[in-house]
């Protein structure tokens, strides 16, 4: 979702016109490599008992037929003159001089972006020869999420968590039907792909899955309840033409009761413009606040290192060095002298 979220954040700043596509039965076109049989279909009259079909094509079904569909898709693609993004297999870009035009691929869904409008009609025409496709116009509601050009006022609600909130595991029974809850805090999850403030929330609940109690419940009841009152809040995509890039992390030191991990939380923006978020409890126990700030430094860092990558291939250039702003002294200070004795202790 971070690469669809990049590339609309860069084709609202550029000013490029954003198109989706539907692909007709993606994976009947598939060429299989091998040859693959199956049972006579039921209904099919054939002269002996023991006769099985061959298969000349891909079917839905078969565990190979996504892998053919992309190959499909892709070898098209680059006949046509795209080649594949390094940083993601599913985006193809086509480059020349000023021109440039984006293809992002989602199984049977495409978006299609760049500013040579010649190359993207001949484009939509040569899928459709291929593959028949359904141009379904511009770009408005793309992988459940919906764009829209204007936003409308959002007025102020609650914290999506009671800040006085402490949850655990012991404290009450199990629930009785724990799929209700995990059905919940899975829809949820998928809501912050474009909402952000439900990050930290659904990072907490989601510790729970195993075995939710009712306090459980009651805490994503709240969460559902702070979305019913932001309905039209969402993800703001600046048109300026700035493109700096400014990343903010922090952590919270063994906020885990149980565990006493610490909680990373970055994110990263493109002039306003939010490209990634994440809120996610570290892998070991920090002994030290510090120790559990440089490990969140180290997350949003990496995940710099592939964004700039990627918006380099989008035709977005000198981005770099890009800020990292830090509210420990003590962490940047470990940045600033790499052979201390705290690196290695980490």
């Amino acid at each position: 979702m971070t690469t669809i979220r990049t590339i609309i954040a860069v084709a609202v700043k550029k000013g490029w016109p954003m198109y989706q596509l539907d692909v007709n039965n993606a994976f009947l076109h598939g060429d299989l490599d091998e040859e693959v049989y199956m049972r006579i279909p039921q209904g099919l009259n054939v002269f002996a008992p023991n006769m099985v079909c061959k298969l000349n094509k891909s079917l839905y079904g078969l565990k190979q037929a996504s892998r053919q569909w992309y190959s499909k898709l892709s070898d098209s693609l680059i006949s046509k003159g795209h080649s594949v993004s390094k940083n993601d297999y599913y985006l193809f870009i086509k480059s020349i001089g000023s021109h440039i035009t984006i293809v992002a691929v989602y199984v049977d869904d495409i978006l299609l972006s760049g500013n040579d409008k010649e190359e993207m009609s001949s484009l939509k025409l040569f899928l459709d020869a291929h593959f028949k496709i359904k141009d379904l116009g511009h770009l408005y509601y793309f992988l459940d999420l919906e764009i829209i050009s204007e936003s409308g006022d959002c007025n102020a609600v609650a914290s999506p968590l009671d800040v006085n909130l402490k949850l655990s595991i012991k404290d009450g029974e199990p629930l009785s039907d724990p799929l209700l809850y995990r059905n919940l805090i899975g829809k949820l999850n998928f809501l912050t792909n474009t909402r952000p403030d439900l990050a930290f929330s659904v990072q907490l609940l989601s510790q729970f899955m195993h075995v939710p109690i009712s306090s459980h419940l009651s805490a994503a009841y709240h969460v559902l309840k702070y979305v019913k009152g932001t309905l039209g809040q969402g993800l703001f995509m600046s048109a300026a033409s700035d493109f700096s890039l400014h990343a903010y992390y922090d952590s919270d030191w063994a906020s885990c009761p149980s565990s006493r991990r610490s909680v990373s939380g970055y994110l990263v923006l493109l002039f306003g413009s939010l490209l990634t978020w994440k809120s996610k409890k570290q892998h070991t126990v920090s002994l030290s606040s510090v120790k559990a700030e440089y490990c969140s430094m180290h997350r949003v860092v990496a995940k710099l290192a592939w964004l700039t990558r990627l918006l380099h291939e989008l035709s977005v250039t000198s981005i770099v060095p890009v800020p990292l702003h830090c509210d420990s002294q003590s962490a940047i200070y470990i940045v600033r002298n790499p052979v201390s004795m705290s690196v290695r202790n980490i």
